[in-house]
Protein backbone atom coordinates (compact mmCIF):
# COMPACT_ATOMS: atom_id res chain seq x y z
CA UNK A 1 0.00 0.00 0.00
CA UNK A 2 3.09 2.22 -0.12
CA UNK A 3 2.56 4.43 -3.17
CA UNK A 4 5.94 4.84 -4.91
CA UNK A 5 7.39 7.95 -6.46
CA UNK A 6 5.73 9.29 -9.65
CA UNK A 7 2.70 6.97 -9.65
CA UNK A 8 0.60 9.95 -8.58
CA UNK A 9 0.67 13.33 -10.29
CA UNK A 10 2.41 16.22 -8.50
CA UNK A 11 -0.98 17.89 -8.05
CA UNK A 12 -2.45 14.76 -6.42
CA UNK A 13 0.57 14.58 -4.11
CA UNK A 14 0.19 18.26 -3.28
CA UNK A 15 -3.52 17.94 -2.47
CA UNK A 16 -3.03 14.95 -0.20
CA UNK A 17 -0.07 16.58 1.57
CA UNK A 18 -1.99 19.82 2.14
CA UNK A 19 -4.88 17.75 3.48
CA UNK A 20 -2.55 16.07 5.96
CA UNK A 21 -1.01 19.28 7.34
CA UNK A 22 -3.95 20.15 9.63
CA UNK A 23 -4.20 16.47 10.58
CA UNK A 24 -0.56 16.43 11.71
CA UNK A 25 -1.04 19.71 13.54
CA UNK A 26 -4.11 18.35 15.34
CA UNK A 27 -2.28 15.15 16.17
CA UNK A 28 0.60 17.05 17.77
CA UNK A 29 -1.85 19.12 19.81
CA UNK A 30 -3.91 16.14 20.93
CA UNK A 31 -0.88 14.06 21.89
CA UNK A 32 0.60 16.99 23.79
CA UNK A 33 -2.64 17.57 25.68
CA UNK A 34 -3.87 14.01 26.16
CA UNK A 35 -0.84 11.74 26.46
CA UNK A 36 1.17 11.98 29.70
CA UNK A 37 4.78 12.93 29.11
CA UNK A 38 6.02 9.67 30.58
CA UNK A 39 3.89 7.73 28.08
CA UNK A 40 5.17 9.44 24.92
CA UNK A 41 8.27 7.22 24.58
CA UNK A 42 5.97 4.20 24.60
CA UNK A 43 4.30 5.50 21.43
CA UNK A 44 7.67 4.99 19.75
CA UNK A 45 7.64 1.36 20.83
CA UNK A 46 4.08 0.98 19.52
CA UNK A 47 5.20 2.60 16.25
CA UNK A 48 7.87 -0.10 16.04
CA UNK A 49 5.10 -2.70 15.85
CA UNK A 50 3.77 -0.89 12.78
CA UNK A 51 7.20 -0.53 11.19
CA UNK A 52 7.96 -4.22 11.68
CA UNK A 53 4.51 -5.41 10.59
CA UNK A 54 5.00 -3.58 7.29
CA UNK A 55 8.21 -5.55 6.71
CA UNK A 56 6.36 -8.88 6.81
CA UNK A 57 5.29 -9.13 3.17
CA UNK A 58 2.71 -11.81 2.51
CA UNK A 59 1.58 -13.27 -0.84
CA UNK A 60 -1.79 -12.07 -2.12
CA UNK A 61 -4.09 -13.41 -4.84
CA UNK A 62 -2.92 -12.37 -8.28
CA UNK A 63 0.78 -12.76 -7.54
CA UNK A 64 1.25 -9.53 -5.61
CA UNK A 65 2.18 -9.00 -1.98
CA UNK A 66 0.80 -7.01 0.94
CA UNK A 67 1.40 -6.35 4.61
CA UNK A 68 -0.24 -5.37 7.86
CA UNK A 69 0.05 -1.84 9.30
CA UNK A 70 -1.16 -2.17 12.92
CA UNK A 71 -2.81 1.25 12.78
CA UNK A 72 -5.85 0.21 14.79
CA UNK A 73 -3.59 -1.45 17.36
CA UNK A 74 -1.76 1.81 18.09
CA UNK A 75 -5.07 3.70 18.20
CA UNK A 76 -6.42 1.26 20.79
CA UNK A 77 -3.33 1.52 22.97
CA UNK A 78 -2.61 5.25 22.72
CA UNK A 79 -5.49 6.86 20.85
CA UNK A 80 -6.00 7.54 17.14
CA UNK A 81 -4.13 10.86 17.20
CA UNK A 82 -1.06 9.11 18.57
CA UNK A 83 -1.45 6.57 15.77
CA UNK A 84 -1.35 9.39 13.21
CA UNK A 85 2.05 10.55 14.45
CA UNK A 86 3.43 7.06 15.06
CA UNK A 87 2.62 5.74 11.60
CA UNK A 88 3.52 9.00 9.85
CA UNK A 89 7.01 8.91 11.36
CA UNK A 90 7.36 5.20 10.56
CA UNK A 91 6.39 5.94 6.93
CA UNK A 92 8.86 8.85 6.80
CA UNK A 93 11.69 6.60 7.97
CA UNK A 94 10.73 3.96 5.42
CA UNK A 95 10.64 6.48 2.58
CA UNK A 96 13.82 8.39 3.43
CA UNK A 97 16.07 5.55 4.55
CA UNK A 98 14.76 2.53 2.69
CA UNK A 99 12.91 3.85 -0.38
CA UNK A 100 9.70 2.15 0.71
CA UNK A 101 7.05 4.62 -0.45
CA UNK A 102 7.72 7.88 -2.25
CA UNK A 103 8.83 11.21 -0.85
CA UNK A 104 6.39 13.15 -3.04
CA UNK A 105 3.62 10.64 -2.28
CA UNK A 106 4.34 10.75 1.46
CA UNK A 107 1.20 12.79 2.12
CA UNK A 108 -0.97 10.29 0.25
CA UNK A 109 0.55 7.34 2.09
CA UNK A 110 -0.01 9.07 5.43
CA UNK A 111 -3.58 9.96 4.48
CA UNK A 112 -4.32 6.31 3.77
CA UNK A 113 -2.35 4.46 6.43
CA UNK A 114 -1.71 7.00 9.21
CA UNK A 115 -5.06 8.81 9.23
CA UNK A 116 -7.92 6.93 7.58
CA UNK A 117 -6.86 3.45 8.73
CA UNK A 118 -6.51 4.10 12.50
CA UNK A 119 -9.52 6.41 12.72
CA UNK A 120 -11.85 4.06 10.88
CA UNK A 121 -10.51 1.03 12.72
CA UNK A 122 -10.72 2.74 16.11
CA UNK A 123 -14.27 4.02 15.51
CA UNK A 124 -15.46 0.50 14.70
CA UNK A 125 -13.53 -0.93 17.64
CA UNK A 126 -15.19 1.55 20.00
CA UNK A 127 -18.65 0.89 18.57
CA UNK A 128 -18.29 -2.85 19.18
CA UNK A 129 -16.24 -2.88 22.38
CA UNK A 130 -18.04 -0.17 24.30
CA UNK A 131 -16.48 1.64 27.25
CA UNK A 132 -15.27 -1.21 29.47
CA UNK A 133 -15.15 -4.43 27.46
CA UNK A 134 -13.87 -7.75 28.74
CA UNK A 135 -10.81 -9.10 26.95
CA UNK A 136 -12.74 -11.40 24.60
CA UNK A 137 -15.05 -8.63 23.42
CA UNK A 138 -12.12 -6.23 23.08
CA UNK A 139 -10.16 -8.63 20.91
CA UNK A 140 -13.18 -9.31 18.69
CA UNK A 141 -13.73 -5.56 18.32
CA UNK A 142 -10.03 -5.02 17.57
CA UNK A 143 -10.03 -7.74 14.91
CA UNK A 144 -13.11 -6.40 13.12
CA UNK A 145 -12.02 -2.77 13.40
CA UNK A 146 -8.51 -3.44 12.11
CA UNK A 147 -9.80 -5.54 9.20
CA UNK A 148 -12.23 -2.86 8.06
CA UNK A 149 -9.77 -0.03 8.70
CA UNK A 150 -7.13 -1.60 6.47
CA UNK A 151 -9.62 -2.26 3.68
CA UNK A 152 -10.99 1.29 3.75
CA UNK A 153 -7.40 2.56 3.49
CA UNK A 154 -6.76 0.17 0.58
CA UNK A 155 -9.90 1.40 -1.16
CA UNK A 156 -8.75 5.01 -0.86
CA UNK A 157 -5.32 4.03 -2.18
CA UNK A 158 -6.97 2.27 -5.15
CA UNK A 159 -9.01 5.41 -5.82
CA UNK A 160 -5.87 7.57 -5.84
CA UNK A 161 -4.26 5.19 -8.33
CA UNK A 162 -7.37 4.88 -10.46
CA UNK A 163 -8.10 8.56 -11.01
CA UNK A 164 -4.64 9.18 -12.50
CA UNK A 165 -5.34 8.00 -16.09
CA UNK A 166 -8.71 9.74 -15.96
CA UNK A 167 -7.26 13.13 -15.00
CA UNK A 168 -3.71 13.02 -16.36
CA UNK A 169 -3.01 11.76 -19.88
CA UNK A 170 -1.41 12.98 -23.09
CA UNK A 171 -3.12 13.94 -26.35
CA UNK A 172 -3.18 10.32 -27.46
CA UNK A 173 -4.83 9.21 -24.24
CA UNK A 174 -1.74 7.52 -22.75
CA UNK A 175 -1.58 7.84 -18.97
CA UNK A 176 1.13 10.09 -17.57
CA UNK A 177 1.30 8.38 -14.19
CA UNK A 178 -0.43 5.22 -12.94
CA UNK A 179 -1.99 3.74 -16.10
CA UNK A 180 -4.70 1.63 -14.49
CA UNK A 181 -8.21 3.11 -14.25
CA UNK A 182 -10.64 2.67 -11.37
CA UNK A 183 -12.18 -0.36 -13.06
CA UNK A 184 -8.82 -2.11 -12.62
CA UNK A 185 -7.27 -0.52 -9.54
CA UNK A 186 -10.22 -1.06 -7.19
CA UNK A 187 -10.81 -4.78 -7.90
CA UNK A 188 -7.07 -5.49 -7.97
CA UNK A 189 -6.36 -3.77 -4.66
CA UNK A 190 -9.46 -4.97 -2.86
CA UNK A 191 -9.12 -8.63 -3.88
CA UNK A 192 -5.89 -9.01 -1.96
CA UNK A 193 -6.88 -6.87 1.01
CA UNK A 194 -10.36 -8.30 1.54
CA UNK A 195 -9.04 -11.85 1.43
CA UNK A 196 -5.52 -12.00 2.90
CA UNK A 197 -4.03 -8.63 3.90
CA UNK A 198 -7.05 -7.68 5.98
CA UNK A 199 -6.83 -10.97 7.84
CA UNK A 200 -3.12 -10.38 8.41
CA UNK A 201 -3.90 -6.95 9.84
CA UNK A 202 -6.49 -8.47 12.17
CA UNK A 203 -4.09 -11.24 13.14
CA UNK A 204 -1.25 -8.88 14.02
CA UNK A 205 -3.60 -6.56 15.88
CA UNK A 206 -5.37 -9.23 17.93
CA UNK A 207 -2.20 -11.20 18.61
CA UNK A 208 -0.15 -8.24 19.81
CA UNK A 209 -3.04 -6.72 21.76
CA UNK A 210 -3.75 -10.01 23.54
CA UNK A 211 -0.07 -10.35 24.43
CA UNK A 212 0.16 -6.78 25.72
CA UNK A 213 -3.02 -7.01 27.80
CA UNK A 214 -1.73 -10.21 29.39
CA UNK A 215 2.01 -9.60 29.76
CA UNK A 216 2.21 -5.79 30.05
CA UNK A 217 -1.21 -4.37 31.00
CA UNK A 218 0.24 -0.95 31.83
CA UNK A 219 1.49 -0.52 28.24
CA UNK A 220 -1.09 1.96 27.00
CA UNK A 221 -2.60 5.33 27.73
CA UNK A 222 -5.06 4.17 30.37
CA UNK A 223 -2.59 3.74 33.25
CA UNK A 224 0.51 5.32 34.68
CA UNK A 225 3.84 4.98 32.91
CA UNK A 226 4.89 1.39 32.52
CA UNK A 227 7.62 0.22 34.84
CA UNK A 228 10.84 -1.19 33.48
CA UNK A 229 9.73 -4.69 34.41
CA UNK A 230 6.41 -4.33 32.59
CA UNK A 231 8.21 -3.16 29.46
CA UNK A 232 10.43 -6.22 29.31
CA UNK A 233 7.80 -8.47 27.64
CA UNK A 234 6.97 -5.79 25.06
CA UNK A 235 10.61 -5.21 24.20
CA UNK A 236 11.05 -8.97 24.04
CA UNK A 237 8.25 -9.20 21.49
CA UNK A 238 9.90 -6.42 19.47
CA UNK A 239 13.15 -8.42 19.41
CA UNK A 240 11.30 -11.54 18.28
CA UNK A 241 9.68 -9.63 15.42
CA UNK A 242 13.02 -8.12 14.42
CA UNK A 243 14.62 -11.56 14.32
CA UNK A 244 11.69 -12.99 12.36
CA UNK A 245 11.32 -10.16 9.85
CA UNK A 246 13.39 -11.93 7.12
CA UNK A 247 10.32 -14.14 6.71
CA UNK A 248 8.95 -11.15 4.80
CA UNK A 249 11.49 -11.91 2.07
CA UNK A 250 9.87 -15.25 1.31
CA UNK A 251 6.93 -13.62 -0.49
CA UNK A 252 7.97 -12.92 -4.08
CA UNK A 253 6.63 -10.26 -6.40
CA UNK A 254 5.75 -6.63 -5.83
CA UNK A 255 2.77 -5.11 -4.09
CA UNK A 256 0.09 -3.90 -6.48
CA UNK A 257 1.03 -0.42 -7.74
CA UNK A 258 4.63 -0.67 -6.53
CA UNK A 259 6.30 -1.99 -9.66
CA UNK A 260 9.59 -0.74 -11.02
CA UNK A 261 9.21 1.51 -14.07
CA UNK A 262 10.64 -1.08 -16.46
CA UNK A 263 8.33 -3.77 -15.11
CA UNK A 264 5.29 -1.54 -15.54
CA UNK A 265 6.35 -0.75 -19.12
CA UNK A 266 6.36 -4.46 -19.94
CA UNK A 267 2.91 -4.86 -18.39
CA UNK A 268 1.15 -2.01 -20.20
CA UNK A 269 3.31 -1.69 -23.34
CA UNK A 270 4.67 1.79 -22.69
CA UNK A 271 6.33 3.89 -20.02
CA UNK A 272 4.06 6.66 -18.69
CA UNK A 273 5.81 9.97 -19.24
CA UNK A 274 5.49 11.02 -15.61
CA UNK A 275 7.30 7.89 -14.48
CA UNK A 276 9.95 8.13 -17.20
CA UNK A 277 10.80 11.75 -16.38
CA UNK A 278 9.83 11.85 -12.73
CA UNK A 279 11.88 12.72 -9.67
CA UNK A 280 13.61 9.98 -7.73
CA UNK A 281 14.98 9.93 -4.19
CA UNK A 282 18.15 7.93 -3.65
CA UNK A 283 17.45 6.27 -0.32
CA UNK A 284 20.29 5.29 1.99
CA UNK A 285 19.42 1.58 2.14
CA UNK A 286 17.10 0.84 -0.79
CA UNK A 287 14.77 -2.12 -0.32
CA UNK A 288 16.13 -2.64 3.21
CA UNK A 289 19.54 -3.69 1.90
CA UNK A 290 22.79 -2.84 3.66
CA UNK A 291 25.86 -2.84 1.45
CA UNK A 292 27.19 -6.29 0.70
CA UNK A 293 25.45 -7.97 3.62
CA UNK A 294 23.26 -10.99 2.80
CA UNK A 295 19.71 -9.96 2.04
CA UNK A 296 18.28 -11.49 5.21
CA UNK A 297 20.89 -9.84 7.43
CA UNK A 298 20.38 -6.48 5.75
CA UNK A 299 16.69 -6.85 6.47
CA UNK A 300 17.40 -7.45 10.17
CA UNK A 301 19.83 -4.52 10.35
CA UNK A 302 17.26 -2.29 8.65
CA UNK A 303 14.64 -3.39 11.17
CA UNK A 304 16.96 -2.54 14.06
CA UNK A 305 17.70 0.88 12.57
CA UNK A 306 14.02 1.63 12.00
CA UNK A 307 13.01 0.60 15.51
CA UNK A 308 15.89 2.53 17.07
CA UNK A 309 15.00 5.71 15.16
CA UNK A 310 11.38 5.50 16.27
CA UNK A 311 12.33 5.01 19.92
CA UNK A 312 14.82 7.89 19.78
CA UNK A 313 12.40 10.27 18.04
CA UNK A 314 9.63 9.72 20.56
CA UNK A 315 12.08 9.88 23.47
CA UNK A 316 13.24 13.28 22.23
CA UNK A 317 9.59 14.33 21.84
CA UNK A 318 8.94 13.35 25.46
CA UNK A 319 11.95 15.34 26.63
CA UNK A 320 10.63 18.37 24.77
CA UNK A 321 7.09 18.02 26.17
CA UNK A 322 5.88 19.78 29.29
CA UNK A 323 5.91 17.68 32.47
CA UNK A 324 2.64 15.91 33.24
CA UNK A 325 0.66 17.50 36.03
CA UNK A 326 -1.93 15.72 38.18
CA UNK A 327 -2.27 12.68 35.95
CA UNK A 328 -4.41 9.97 37.47
CA UNK A 329 -4.54 6.37 36.38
Amino acid sequence: MHIPENYLSPSTCAVTTVAMVPVWASAVRHVRDEVPREKIPLIGIAAAFSFLAMMFNIPLPGGTTGHAVCGTLIAILFGPWSAVLAISIALAIQAVFFGDGGILSFGANCLNMAFVLPFVGYAIYRAIAGDKPDLKRELIAAGIGSYIGLNVAALLCAFEFGIQPLLFHDAQGAALYCPYPLSVSIPAMMLGHLTVAGLAEAGFTVGILAFVRSAAPSFGIETRAASTNSLVPVLGLILVLVAACPLGLIATGDAWGEWATEDLAQMVGYTPQGLANGWEWNSFMPDYSVGSLPEWLGYVVSAVIGVALLVIIFRLAANAAKPTVNFEA
